[in-house]
């Protein structure tokens, strides 16, 4: 139950190509394994705290990244929609809508905001699925704008997602994609550090004692030093992301299958393809997402060749 209302993976869309339940047993089976993090269930939380102005906060971004005031008579593709916030935020600027996640608990929660805000819309369609599938992914058709933020480097084989994304652009469309950045030999330790987490009770209580200590004593101490209130640090995050920063933390530490890349790496085979940037927000330095926006060239488009 989130925020009185219950939560459940049922709908009433047709689900292209393969069944839900397939998928549900192999996204489970990887969680048991310590393979992959329910990133699900985190989800579940930030619907229970969503305010109308983060769902503002979305409309926005969408806007100046992809420099539209309107994606009306447009469609829009989600792969790994969430919480489903960005698919809702599509819908509401006008696009027809097509969500998908691999985690059963993220497709229930985009059902939940679907039901929210879009009750009686035909415009909007969720389902379970995986981008790694060439079957399923074919089967969506293509859209003029594919979105997929923070998602395709958890898969456990982003070149293949990346392979499987670009095709679903129409030409003449949009990809807008977010990416971690390859930070070198910090990268791949905090690689070691989300398997650890994602490995069991034993690897999960270690990881995030050390490293929410860590970050709790830090924020109170520069609080202190700069006088401000430390409970405010936390309910103003709160209010801004639609979540908890300690519940973040977590997703943070357990992002795992965790792959990364320069953005050369990404920019310069997309280009190969006939996509080319308009927008990029790069990550500071840190090991933090790069925002890619690429227009496809209708001239150029090419059959894609494997990135990775």
């Amino acid at each position: 139950m989130v925020a009185g209302y219950i939560i459940t993976t049922d709908t009433k869309d047709p689900m292209p190509s393969n069944a839900p339940n397939h998928v549900d047993a192999a996204h489970r089976d990887e969680v048991a394994r310590g393979e992959r993090f329910a990133f699900g269930k985190n989800w579940t939380h930030f619907l229970a705290h969503l305010s109308p102005e983060r769902i503002d906060s979305a409309v926005t971004s969408l806007r100046s990244m992809l420099d539209v005031q309107t994606l009306e008579g447009r469609t829009f593709l989600d792969i790994g929609s969430g919480s489903g916030l960005f698919s809702l935020a599509a819908h509401q600027l006008g696009a027809t809508v097509v969500s998908f996640d691999y985690d059963a608990d993220s497709v229930a929660c985009t059902n939940e905001l679907r039901r929210r805000y879009a009750s009686t819309s035909t415009r909007w369609t969720v389902s379970q699925g995986s981008v790694l599938d060439d079957v399923f992914m074919r089967g969506l058709g293509v859209f003029d704008v594919v979105y997929s933020w923070g998602v395709l480097h958890h898969t456990g084989a982003m070149w293949k997602a990346i392979d499987n994304a670009t095709p679903r652009v129409k030409p003449g469309g949009t990809l807008f994609i977010a990416l971690y950045n390859d930070q070198g030999v910090w990268s791949h330790r905090w690689r070691r550090i989300k398997r650890t987490y994602c490995s069991g009770t034993a690897g999960r209580w270690l990881v995030s004692t050390a490293f929410i200590s860590f970050w709790g004593a830090r924020n109170l101490v520069a609080d202190l030093v700069w006088f401000r209130n430390p409970v405010s640090r936390y309910t103003e995050y709160a209010a801004h992301r639609g979540m908890s920063i300690v519940r973040d933390w977590h997703d943070w530490l357990g992002g795992y299958p965790f792959e990364f890349a320069k953005p050369e790496d990404i920019i310069l085979p997309l280009s190969k393809r006939g996509f080319r940037l308009t927008n990029l927000v790069t990550a500071g330095g840190s090991v933090g997402c790069v925002e890619y926006v690429f227009s496809q060239d209708r001239t150029q488009a090419v059959e894609a060749e494997p990135t990775g």
